[in-house]
């Protein structure tokens, strides 16, 4: 996990070593100057004070403190730019790993879990590394250097350090090991808080308009009583964390100032003078606050290191489709072939969502497809681009199997208008552009006509320039529908696939885009997707399919002849049209 995350620090690197060392420059002067300081006072309490002297320790004591000053501002500064650089390129990482992703692999992670990990989990990593990088070396640099000029001063004294240390040491420890797990469950539960948010939030319209506001207010409720039970079983193991401490130091200065004084009594100062006590008294604070700041860092470390295991798998994720070694970069044509495909979303599934395909479709043909819910349309097409690869079997683009293709070679060819249309935030140009970077106004509008969305995006005030809202919440979803047709045709591809993408459009225009597929793109093959026999009907053939398998393939005609299944949807569309 660690050999994971430290690859994202990269350009930080300079900073992330720079840091630590500023910090042990800093703790070396910081140790000085209570050395100094008790010379200091001895000179004074001496009946015969040197004057020269002790203005020369006065004017010693401000430069270190000046220097010491500037170290930690430059450590300061360079634990920030690591962190937050650190940050920076998680998220980065996160999200260009995510992109790589396969279906399969997008399939195990939530949307919102994805979401948690980007957000929450970088940030308690981010704080956890600063603390790292600087407080993590502070700390033990502090309580060595100090724990050494206690020897140095007086041995004696040094033993109630060495006992109290390994205590609170323990303590500590003990904490850690409870906080931990209790850390680990609850951004799990942070997924679901964040789940209940995000699908409230984009079913807005259907909560209100079926008013389950309470149900949904109800349901956030649980979510978030559920991560503040966990939060407050972890606040309550880590509050024992201060009372430890104040006991800690308590019982070091009471130690410090008891046996000290009696020390400095019983040996008329040959044993330890004023000076040496006062320097004792700053290096034993030196020592707590060390070892109170180590507590900070368990702390931080138990709620990050769920964090981190979290982010770690996001990126050892490694994407179920890949490119082969030795790639094919041009796709022939636009025929496509299945032989004996079988196809389920999990190794683990017993039931295949799709079984024994056996399909030959010519360049330039136009396919429809038909089929109950379940039956495998979707999974079916999903083949073609290789979004998943088949359990057996083989699926051939262009007469090549799909597997030996570069991925951005074939997913260029093949042009896909999904069930659940996808705008994206932008100008209606910037999203038709996805199609083709470089298409030019008039093509674009071209393309719109054939698509019939120029008539509408016409009526807007800004036309081609209007501002499309995030998922495209300002158009309805039958224009939305034929921008989303509109940015496929675009592309040019060499395969055309409309999965159910004109069930929001009248059967007027969806005779018309279709009769455009037919003029302006007659050598791509186009696979129709439909509930409505109208949008198939014309097809070169048109596929039947049942429970995952191919029931009928021919023609309207013949499939009104030898397909119950076809027949039955014609009769029951056709007599509601009738009625």
């Amino acid at each position: 996990m660690i050999k994971t995350l430290a690859k994202s620090i990269r350009e930080y690197k300079k900073a992330s070593i720079l840091t630590p060392l500023f910090v042990s420059f800093e703790v070396i002067i910081e140790c000085l100057i209570p050395w100094i300081a008790s010379i200091f006072i001895t000179e004074i309490e001496s009946a015969s004070i040197r004057l020269n002297v002790v203005i020369g320790l006065g004017v010693l004591l401000v430069i270190l403190a000046c220097v010491s000053l500037t170290f930690g501002a430059l450590s300061a500064h360079n634990c920030a730019i690591a962190s937050c650089g650190f940050a920076k390129n998680l998220r980065h990482d996160m999200y260009y790993a995510v992109q790589n992703y396969s279906f399969a692999n997008i399939d195990k992670f939530s949307a919102s879990s994805l979401v948690t990990r980007m957000t929450t989990d970088v940030s308690n990593v981010q704080m956890s590394y600063m603390m790292l990088i600087r407080t993590a070396v502070r700390c033990p640099f502090m309580l060595i250097f100090a724990l050494t000029m206690v020897i140095l001063i007086s041995p004696r004294m040094a033993l109630g350090f060495a006992v109290i240390v390994p205590i609170l040491g323990v303590g500590l420890f003990l904490i850690m090991t409870k906080a931990h797990p209790i850390f680990k469950n609850v951004f799990k539960k942070y997924d679901n808080l964040n789940n209940s948010i995000q699908e409230n939030i984009h079913g807005m319209r259907v909560v209100k308009s079926f008013v389950r506001e309470d149900y949904e207010k109800e349901k956030f409720g649980k979510a978030s009583d559920e991560v503040s039970k966990d939060f407050k079983r972890a606040e309550k193991i880590l509050a024992l964390n201060t009372p430890l401490m104040q006991l800690c130091f308590n019982l070091v200065m009471l130690f410090v100032c008891y046996f000290g004084s009696r020390l400095i009594i019983n040996s008329n100062q040959t044993l330890l003078n004023v000076g040496e006590m006062s320097a004792l008294l700053t290096y034993g604070a030196q020592i707590l606050m060390s070892l109170m700041m180590v507590s900070m860092i368990v702390v931080m470390v138990s709620m990050s290191a769920a964090s981190a295991a979290r982010i770690a798998e996001v990126l050892n994720e490694k994407s179920t489709i890949e490119n082969p070694e030795n790639p094919v970069t041009e796709v022939a044509d636009g025929s496509i072939i299945f032989k004996g495909v079988n196809f389920s979303y999990s190794s683990k599934s017993d039931k295949k969502a799709l079984s024994d395909i056996n399909l030959y479709i010519d360049s330039g043909e136009t396919v429809g497809i038909i089929g109950g819910t379940g039956s495998g349309k979707t999974s079916l097409i999903q083949l073609i681009s290789r979004l998943y690869d088949v359990t057996d079997g083989q699926v051939m683009v262009g007469g090549v199997d799909v597997r030996e293709y570069d991925l951005e070679t074939l997913r260029n060819e093949v042009a896909t208008v999904l069930q659940k249309n996808v705008l994206f935030s932008g100008t209606i140009k910037e999203n038709l552009r996805w199609g083709d970077p470089d298409a030019s106004d008039e093509e674009i509008e071209r393309i719109c006509k054939l698509a019939a969305a120029d008539e509408f995006i016409k009526t807007f005030p800004d036309g081609y320039d209007t501002y499309i809202e995030q998922g495209g919440t300002n158009v309805s979803g039958g224009q939305k529908q034929r921008l989303c047709i509109a940015r496929a045709l675009i592309k040019k591809p060499k395969i055309l696939i409309l999965d159910d993408s004109t069930s929001a459009v009248d059967t007027k225009t969806d005779a018309l885009i279709r009769r455009s597929f037919a003029e302006e793109i007659p050598g791509t093959t186009k696979i129709i997707i439909a509930q409505r026999i109208s949008s198939v009907e014309s097809a070169d053939k048109i596929v039947v399919l049942d429970g995952g398998r191919i029931e009928s393939i021919g023609t309207h005609t013949e499939l009104l002849e030898k397909s119950p299944i076809y027949r039955e949807v014609y009769n029951s569309q056709v007599k509601g049209d009738n009625e």
